[in-house]
């Protein structure tokens, strides 16, 4: 995105180059107080008159030397971002974002390049009337660290499935507290792997609970219905930023984030029609279309709006120095139709990733140097997972024949990486609302030409809890954890502790990868170190 000619705004203003040097210090020009942006003399105005912030800020796809920056202002405004390695700001670089406007929903963002690696950065946004420069909203501030070239310690936290089964933003119990128990922790960044809302969940203001106290929730006009227009489906990820400990996580932690079913409807596949009578819009691509715009527009991704969000591809990769590759894949806007999933020959009406992603994925985990090669897939591999009594919604069919339906396409990614000897890769994963390890072992599987692997299950972020699933042996799965007895009433609510997401250490001098389970508490429930092959 091209930096804003501030000379079209005022002459007075201007904007301050900048460079890194060798030792990663950011420099700007050296400027009077007077022509500095946020220090001119301020006018005497109403705060109605001044942009608001009310959102907060975020980052996300964090790649190399690059960060995207996010924010949205309550009008059209101009968007800038000042940002150093140093906390007081003393020396810093600027630059333009977008100027907002209602089209996106006044919605901001700009791909910060050419940081210096292994340093913290820190940044704040500013919104600056459109006509008055000199008019702006109070900075709101974020930091993240930018990954090293030569390699140091990494830890990352992943998890997903936020705010749904009727559970939102609790008051009484500050809000949704497993953000702010990820924050503590200080990860490199976050990844989301898919129901980053759930906007055919809609909330009511209290429900009972079995011990006859009441939660209660906060509720806004677009989380009361289901989403159908587009301002319902942007009023479901505003609803989540609402919530503070969010809005703190998110300006410390970058995301990566990807989808899943629940941004737009349930167990949504292209070309679907729906039954369901809360809804008035029964195509499914139309709800899709209005849905992938909003998530566009308020995930921290590289978007180039002039291109619309059709043109931004979910599934991507991710360089974080020489020990971590990560590839986030999109289970959803390529599948075909859920069925009984038992097809014995590859066709569109058994594809998951599509051909085209199924490809590029082969591609990039050939051309990696990094030792692990993390997949974060918006849906499990081995657990079955229905939709409906006889179809099913994920990879698994529960059929304990050879491998057919989705599946085949899981036999030719599996047989690339072992042909091709691709070494330590580690699938992640959520959708289940339960956390669990398990091992995939070609000895114990009906299909056996793979490499052996680790998938590693979290979540819910502040969602409904349900009991483990069943596994089917396609791939030989061992069950090697799970955070939930068989048998457990469905859809148990945040106040019952069980909530979890995951967190990856990987050590710089032995390159041992560690994953662990936590609890809502940020307790370890299960932890298993992986050495990496040679």
């Amino acid at each position: 995105m091209k930096s804003h000619n501030p000379l079209r705004l005022n002459r007075r203003q201007f904007l301050l180059s900048s460079a890194l040097t060798a030792g990663g210090i950011i420099t700007t020009n050296i400027v009077s107080n007077s022509q500095v942006f946020g220090q001119a003399p301020g006018i005497i105005t109403s705060e109605s008159m001044r942009p608001t912030i009310p959102y907060g800020v975020a980052t996300g796809d964090i790649s190399g030397n690059s960060i995207v920056i996010w924010s949205r202002s309550d009008r059209p405004a101009q968007m800038v971002i000042e940002y150093s390695t140093s906390e007081s700001f003393n020396r810093l670089g600027r630059v333009f974002g977008e100027r907002t406007s209602q089209e996106q929903d006044f919605t901001a963002r700009y791909v910060l390049k050419n940081l210096p690696p292994d340093q913290q950065i820190f940044y704040r946004v500013i919104f600056q009337d459109l006509d008055n420069p000199r008019i702006q909203s109070e900075p709101v501030s974020g930091t993240f660290r930018t990954p090293s070239r030569t390699g140091r310690d990494i830890f990352f936290v992943w998890g997903g499935d936020t705010a749904g089964q009727g559970w939102g933003i609790n008051p009484d119990l500050g809000g949704m507290t497993i953000y702010e128990q990820m924050r503590q922790l200080n990860p490199d960044f976050f990844i989301h792997c898919g129901d980053t809302i759930y906007a055919d969940n809609p909330l009511v203001a209290e429900r009972t609970l079995d011990d006859g106290s009441i939660w209660r929730n906060i509720v806004t006009e677009e989380k009361s219905k289901v989403a159908e227009t587009l301002q319902e489906f942007r009023g479901n990820f505003q609803y989540n930023l609402l919530d503070e400990n969010v809005k703190r996580f998110n300006a410390q932690v970058p995301m990566l984030a990807q989808w899943d079913d629940h941004e737009a409807v349930n167990n949504w596949y292209p070309g679907e029609f729906l039954t369901d009578d809360r809804y008035t819009v029964k195509d499914v691509d139309l709800l899709v279309q209005r849905a992938r715009q909003a998530f566009f527009e308020y995930m921290p991704m590289k978007y180039k709006s002039r291109y619309g969000a059709d043109r931004s591809e979910i599934y991507r990769s991710f360089q974080y120095g020489p020990l971590l590759d990560i590839f986030t894949i999109d289970e959803r806007t390529y599948r075909g139709p859920n069925t009984g999933n038992v097809q014995p020959a590859k066709s569109p009406e058994t594809d998951m990733l599509g051909q085209s992603q199924l490809q590029w994925l082969k591609v990039q985990l050939l051309k990696s140097k990094a030792t692990w090669k993390v997949i974060s897939s918006d849906m499990p591999l081995g657990l079955i997972v229905r939709d409906g009594s006889t179809a099913f919604e994920a990879w698994a069919n529960a059929d304990n024949g050879k491998a057919s339906g989705r599946e085949l396409e899981l036999v030719e990614l599996l047989r690339f990486i072992k042909r091709r000897n691709i070494k330590n890769v580690v699938w992640i994963t959520a959708d289940v609302h339960y956390a669990a390890a398990h091992y995939y072992d070609p000895n114990r599987a009906v299909f056996q030409d793979f490499k052996p692997f680790w998938e590693f299950v979290a979540g819910p972020l502040n969602s409904g809890t349900f009991g483990p699933g069943q596994l089917d042996n396609t791939f030989g799965p061992q069950l090697i954890f799970q955070s939930n007895p068989p048998g457990m009433r469905p859809n148990r609510p945040p106040t019952e502790g069980l909530q979890f997401f995951g967190g990856v250490k990987i050590d710089a001098n032995t390159k041992v990868m560690t994953v662990s389970l936590r609890n809502l508490a940020g307790e370890i429930i299960y932890s298993q170190d992986l050495p990496p092959e040679a």
